[in-house]
């Protein structure tokens, strides 16, 4: 009987186009705790907000920005859906959704996921959302969305290349 190590079993599932992209569902724990972060730093370490007539902008810009974030997530979610694959961030895909909010961007949920974090700062006035909502931008890029690409590339090769030579990552 052969034992294999970790590190073997490791590249045979990352090589392994029906495997997930990763064991952890990052994106939701992400932005959960970047809003905590957020409200955390206001309460501990207020930073200044803007005064009017900008805060008045910035408080409508968001409530057109929440708007824009509920389209982004119906149409992602009803996309995903139609073509029955998952919508977990840390399952295998089943299919290569390149249709609704997918033709725009290859990652409609997490770029509502940071539009969001935005249109909150924007909203309550609190600058530290639009700190955190870049931060947590950029540590779903590395735990989540480079581990799906590697994954998609895996599973649908050249159709997947091709559709990331049309389609921009966030926007």
């Amino acid at each position: 009987m052969t034992t294999r190590s970790f590190d073997q079993n490791k590249a045979n599932r990352a090589s392994d186009p029906f495997h997930a992209p990763t064991a952890f569902p990052w994106p939701p724990l992400i932005y959960l705790g970047a809003l905590a972060i957020a409200v955390l730093l206001q309460l501990f370490l207020p930073a200044p907000w803007f005064g009017r007539p900008l805060s008045d902008i910035l408080f409508a810009v968001g409530w057109i920005s929440i708007v824009a974030v509920v389209a982004l997530y119906v149409g992602a979610i009803g996309a995903l859906r139609r073509a029955k694959t998952t919508i977990r961030p840390h399952a295998g895909a089943t299919h290569l959704v390149t249709s609704g909010p997918f033709a725009i961007s290859r990652n409609p949920l997490y770029l509502g996921n940071t539009l969001l974090m935005f249109a909150i700062g924007f909203i309550i006035g609190n600058p530290w959302f639009l700190l955190m909502g870049v931060v947590a931008s950029i540590a779903t890029n590395k735990l989540s969305v480079e581990p799906e690409e590697r994954h998609l590339e895996a599973r649908f090769g050249k159709a997947y290349r091709d559709y990331k030579k049309k389609v921009r990552r966030w926007i």
